[in-house]
């Protein structure tokens, strides 16, 4: 009788949760597409879990301040932390951190994932993939490719496109997406591969030139664009986004979130607010969440270490 009794604490609390106010930490500043899924979401979760779920937007290192934050929280589920590619990044990018994503965060239920799209501005002869290398082989060390930041996710998927096609660029990096679609807009860099949602404007206008999306599948909001792995098969680099957990939360907890959050990414008016944003819905358990993180972590840590790349 003894030993059942842990167990029907756990249950207990979990039919008892949330009893107050939960916070989710996201390591960036408001209005990016994170700062809006988190809330998009959060908001889900308020109207139908009958407590609020505030976002708390902590930017700075990278989002490793946020992701610290979270790490060495109490392990109740009032602290989650939106994890992004640019952690499963920093796993390896960093050498020093205080503390480990895959040891110290608990993943809850993924949330989306979104790609990036391979832009040129037009003013460089090519159309497709495959002209682009052409080019860029006849052209070695000319072609500029402009980044969001050392180590961001635009930065090591170009990093992966020159692993595998052997192609010499010079990558430029910038403080933030903006300033590189910016100067990508102006011809002083040639290529980037951008999250979308900053660049869907100009590529639609006939600004920049895209060539493909860099998910395993093709986009919705540009459903003409092939991907980048229908010329070079196996490359894939797309933006996830988690919701985790301080590890040892309940596993009850745990799962009782994530059953909210996949009635949320079922929501119609939700997953046609995040199809715009440019991102895929994807309704994962935490397992799978587990996997989708610890795969991400993997490849970005082998692009890391062949290109030597350090953060600012």
């Amino acid at each position: 009788m003894a030993a059942t009794q842990p167990v029907i604490s756990r249950i207990a609390k979990a039919d008892n949760y949330p009893s107050r106010p939960v916070r989710i930490v996201v390591g960036f500043p408001p209005g990016g597409g994170g700062d809006i899924t988190a809330r998009l979401i959060g908001q889900w979760l308020s109207e139908h879990l009958g407590q609020s779920f505030i976002v708390d937007n902590r930017p700075g290192a990278g989002s490793n301040i946020a992701a610290e934050a979270v790490a060495r929280a109490s392990a109740d589920g009032y602290t989650l932390l939106l994890v992004t590619s640019t952690n499963t990044i920093n796993a390896s990018l960093y050498d020093k951190l205080d503390f480990d994503l895959i040891r110290d965060i608990a993943p809850v239920a993924s949330l989306t994932r979104g790609p990036l799209v391979m832009e040129v501005n037009p003013i460089v002869p090519v159309k497709t993939v495959a002209e682009f290398i052409a080019y860029a082989k006849a052209n070695p060390g000319k072609l500029t490719m402009a980044s969001a930041g050392n180590g961001t996710g635009p930065h090591v998927a170009g990093e992966l496109f020159k692993i595998m096609t052997g192609v010499d660029m010079v990558h430029v990096p910038y403080h933030g997406s903006a300033p590189a679609v910016t100067d990508l807009l102006a011809g002083r860099v040639q290529v980037m591969f951008d999250i979308m949602s900053s660049s869907v404007v100009h590529i639609k206008t006939g600004k920049l030139r895209a060539l493909a999306v860099t998910s395993a599948t093709r986009s919705d909001i540009l459903p003409e664009l092939p991907t980048v792995g229908d010329f070079l098969p196996g490359h894939e680099a797309s933006n996830i986004r988690v919701i985790g957990a301080p590890k040892n939360t309940p596993r009850e907890i745990i799962e009782k979130l994530n059953t909210a959050i996949s009635a949320a990414l079922a929501d119609p008016k939700i997953k046609a607010r995040l199809t715009d944003l440019g991102d895929a819905v994807l309704a994962l358990s935490s397992a799978e969440a587990a996997k989708l993180i610890a795969d991400d972590t993997e490849k970005w840590a082998k692009v890391i270490k062949s290109a030597g790349i350090k953060p600012e």
